[in-house]
């Protein structure tokens, strides 16, 4: 298909498409266009530029050709921390939150990662597909383009292999571009309560050789936290995953500050992702790393858990990114939009900073950043159009509302109805 947006009022986050990431001061410049075209072709951005400087087209019979007058076009949001392969929801949990019980109460008695677990050892391969497909369109219309997922509801070898080959399957017939993460090392399961050492084999010795073998995901992720996995314990699985061909993510830092930063830099994550409790220490370790840190508004929201110092973080001259973390039982939602205005009102991020953090930077947390998170020619042609806005400062601005009117994925417009699979 060729598809020319012409009139576009503001053409967001265009470039040569050399930029990997924004850092520090710079997550403030947001390179636009105004009144700009842009051309698709093969599924990719062939070319933009200023309506002024439009240069015309010669065979608009096998043309597809959007006015976008008054409208807005960004690059598609990037989400590179999900859960949203699950069975069941959690609302039970967030009622007991409301009555006083903490997230770790709630987990010690069996609630939490392990409640998720036992729904999902029940549910059928076909189940979870079919209920992830309609998660994946409701983001993919909230401008969604790219997404990670990860397993961690299993927590036998059996599971955490269904829920990757379920991912898999995801990635052959969603529009999305979908990474897989293999999270076994999410909670102990109540079966080793009392011997966590012997789980940690299994997934050392059985779990990623099994998903290497198979080809089942690109990067092994680490619950680092106390009642979950210690940062000597987190080294040692990351570093079997990096055996078997793995990179490396954590989650860190999220209830306490528990060692999953100097874990991750220790084996050069990708990202490092939660940070509620980041310290000067750990900042400083970020700073001569190549390590991506990923604040989760929705997660630290829900949960009622302190702001992670983004502030902090960018003034020191690091990038910051931005994920969703959508599951069931911390963050109920995919909606990057709103965790961008989430970002804006408790962390004090500026506009320009959380379009940068959702679109380059979150591409780099999942190594995407050279076909997604920009307009640049030769880039994957993911992109959204809004609705006639005042500017794209409105959609961090207009917290809880869907301004996005037309959504093009691999150079295909995507229709609403019954969209859950490639075209």
């Amino acid at each position: 298909m060729r598809i020319l947006i012409k009139n576009i009022k503001t053409l967001v986050q265009v470039d040569d498409g050399s930029r990997l990431k924004v850092c520090g001061a710079d997550m403030q410049l947001l390179p636009c266009l105004d009144n700009a075209w842009v051309a698709i072709e093969g599924g990719l951005i062939a070319d933009y530029g200023r309506m002024d400087d439009f240069p015309g087209v010669s065979d608009w019979d096998r043309l597809t050709v959007i006015d976008a007058t008054g409208k807005c076009v960004f690059p598609s949001w990037c989400d590179s921390h999900t859960h949203l392969v699950f069975a069941g929801s959690r609302e039970g949990e967030f009622a007991d939150r409301l009555k006083g019980l903490s997230y770790e109460q709630i987990a010690l008695r069996g609630g939490g990662i392990l409640n998720s677990a036992g729904k999902l050892r029940n549910a059928s391969e076909e189940e979870l597909i079919q209920s992830a497909l309609l998660r994946l369109n409701e983001i993919m219309f909230q401008g969604t383009g790219a997404v990670e997922i990860k397993s961690g509801y299993g927590l036998t070898l059996e599971s955490e292999l269904k829920m990757l080959r379920v991912i898999k399957k995801l990635k052959a017939v969603s529009s999305l571009t979908i990474k897989a993460t293999f999270l076994g090392a999410h909670a102990v399961p109540l079966e080793y309560k009392n011997n966590k050492n012997k789980y940690i084999d299994l997934i050392v010795h059985e779990m990623l050789p099994r998903i290497a073998d198979e080809k089942l995901a690109e990067y092994c992720d680490v619950f680092c936290e106390k009642n979950y996995f210690s940062k000597s314990e987190t080294i040692r699985i990351l570093e079997a995953g990096i055996n078997v061909g793995l990179k490396t993510k954590v989650h860190a830092e999220q209830m306490s500050n528990s060692g999953g930063v100097e874990a991750g830099v220790h084996c050069k994550a990708i990202s490092v992702d939660h940070l509620e409790y980041v310290e000067g220490k750990d900042i400083d370790l970020l700073k001569y790393s190549d390590t991506m840190p990923v604040v989760l508004p929705g997660a630290q929201f829900f949960l009622q858990l302190p702001n992670p110092p983004v502030r902090q973080m960018i003034d020191s001259g690091l990038p910051v990114a931005i994920a969703s973390d959508f599951n069931p039982g911390s963050s109920p939602t995919g909606n990057m939009n709103l965790m961008q205005s989430l970002a804006c009102i408790l962390y004090r991020m500026t506009p320009e900073e959380v379009i940068n953090a959702s679109t380059l930077n979150t591409a780099y947390a999942m190594e995407l950043s050279a076909t997604h998170g920009s307009i640049a020619v030769g880039k994957k042609a993911n992109i959204f159009i809004t609705q006639e806005i005042p500017g794209y400062s409105f959609l961090s601005y207009a917290f809880g509302s869907n301004l996005i009117e037309t959504v093009i994925l691999n150079g295909e417009i995507k229709n609403r109805k019954n969209q859950l699979w490639k075209d």
